[in-house]
């Protein structure tokens, strides 16, 4: 079973923001499944299951607590489901990684992300599958002012490409989860 949590911030101002680019995700996610998904409440998330991305239950799970608290839901679901980092799958931006690459691998460091800081926190570990949606970083701002807004109008022209191409990558390592714990990067042409 592979459970995939897409990090990103509750309420309408972080809707179109880079660090909520993992709910976007998400969206996308959801709207190609044939059937509705039954949403629940529990966990301080949003969550539901599905039998449609792989062989076996996957559990998608958007965390209702700010970014940096991410990591109590975390915590939740996997002791719900007996499940450890080696079934978890975490859908986040990354200032680290060009904006138009994004790259699947299992592990790796935090980056300064708070909501990958958070999950090590509660989880004691940061060994788990990652898909990392590169936003870039910033050239003139803080970066706190930086991920908490919005896309360019020129990211903006890419960016149904770079969800179409995340939304791939995740369902191609979800139809074969789990995977070989390797590092797997791909770029659109910007």
């Amino acid at each position: 079973m592979a459970i995939i949590l897409f990090l990103g911030n509750p309420g309408k101002q972080y809707i179109k923001t880079r660090h909520n680019i993992g709910w976007n995700i998400c969206d996308v996610i959801v709207s190609d499944l044939s059937e509705s998904p039954a949403w629940k409440n529990k966990f301080h998330a949003e969550y539901c299951e599905t039998f449609e991305l792989s062989s076996g239950k996957s559990v998608i799970c958007r965390p209702q607590t700010f970014m940096n608290k991410s990591g109590i839901t975390t915590r939740e679901i996997l002791n719900f489901y007996k499940a450890g980092g080696e079934s978890l799958i975490v859908v986040h931006d990354d200032l680290e990684t060009p904006f138009g690459t994004v790259t699947f691998q299992y592990g790796g460091g935090l980056g300064g992300h708070n909501g990958l800081k958070s999950l090590k926190t509660e989880l004691g570990y940061s060994d788990f599958f990652r898909l990392k949606i590169g936003i870039g970083r910033p050239q003139r701002q803080s970066v706190s002012s930086f991920v908490l807004g919005r896309f360019s109008s020129d990211e903006e022209i890419s960016l149904s490409f770079i969800l179409k191409l995340s939304t791939e990558m995740l369902r191609e390592s979800v139809k074969s989860f789990p995977m070989a714990k390797k590092k797997v990067s791909k770029s659109i042409n910007l």
